[in-house]
């Protein structure tokens, strides 16, 4: 297994930002004391070079956010301060996302331990996304024609927005999200298929949800790779979540998107995605638990 982080480049904010930054680098060394990813198996990234980013972004948008001229609106709707350091882990973050990809069609699994940023848009970020690295990711597997159809498996407690609008016009990838009904984003875009929940989804619910609807996702799709955000933050601790998923049932949810994934003989990448739970180990323990589910979906 390969698994590929940036939290070497460091972003500061605020005392009292609501976004869990430090969650990348203690959830690095927690994989590591817990032996479920090895030492040397965790690889540093670099930025993504800005061409990449070019395929899915537009380079107004690109330039005003890397030249830090974006206007006030438009930073106060990513939701972080803007600076150089900011600007380099978003390109990393991407390149983390583009590693596991490769390592992923070479080995069948491989994730990052940053992205999922699934709110960016083309023209602007969203929700403490700044570039839309699954989109990115798809757009560089289908331009390389390393892929000829990609699915995008979206379960993070929010709608993934951003990767729907952006390939509402692309039927070589195939957006599904599966996400509370009353969650951000208040306006919800149309993915290829839609999966929204009531709050306080259990364990039973979404996990028999998940099932019928991966399955539609995968026979309409017939993918030649799959990109995974797994975002914890159905959890039931989480602060933004509205659901109630338990640890066991997060871990389930893992274990079933890799399982399906291996059964066809499809290559798997995973990204973090969301998880905001007080206190945020609860948070980092439920990623933890991703990579103890590909873990054992190496073993099957």
């Amino acid at each position: 297994m390969r698994v590929f982080y940036c939290d070497h480049h460091e972003v500061r904010l605020p005392e009292g930002h609501r976004f869990p930054m430090s969650k990348y680098a203690r959830l690095r060394r927690r994989l590591i004391a817990t032996d479920v990813v090895l030492e040397h198996e965790l690889v540093p990234v670099d930025p993504a070079p800005l061409d990449v980013v070019l395929r899915v972004h537009a380079a107004e948008y690109v330039r005003k956010f890397v030249d830090g001229t974006l206007e006030p609106k438009a930073i106060a709707r990513i939701g972080f301060p803007w600076s150089r350091e900011l600007v380099q882990r978003s390109l990393a973050s991407v390149g983390a996302t583009l590693a596991a990809v490769e390592a992923a069609r070479a080995d069948g699994f491989s994730g990052s331990l940053a992205g999922g940023t699934h709110h960016a848009r083309r023209d602007e970020g969203s929700g403490f996304c700044v570039f839309n690295d699954l989109a990115i990711a798809a757009r560089e597997l289908l331009a390389r024609a390393t892929a000829r159809r990609v699915l995008v498996v979206d379960l993070d407690v929010h709608q993934g927005d951003g990767t729907a609008a952006i390939f509402a016009d692309e039927p070589r990838v195939f957006t599904f999200s599966m996400h509370g009904a009353k969650n951000f984003p208040s306006r919800k875009e149309t993915s290829d298929l839609d999966v929204a929940l009531d709050d306080d989804t259990g364990d039973d619910e979404y996990l028999e949800r998940l099932d019928d609807a991966l399955a539609r996702a995968l026979e309409a799709s017939r993918p030649d790779f799959v990109l995974y955000q797994g975002g914890v933050d159905p959890l039931d601790a989480d602060r933004l979540g509205r659901l109630a998923l338990s640890h066991a049932g997060l871990l389930e949810r893992d274990a079933r998107v890799f399982r399906e994934a291996r059964e066809r003989g499809l290559p798997i990448a995973a990204t973090l995605g969301g998880g905001y739970a007080e206190p945020i180990e609860l948070s980092i323990e439920a990623h933890v638990n991703t990579y103890r589910a590909a873990r054992a979906r190496s073993r099957i």
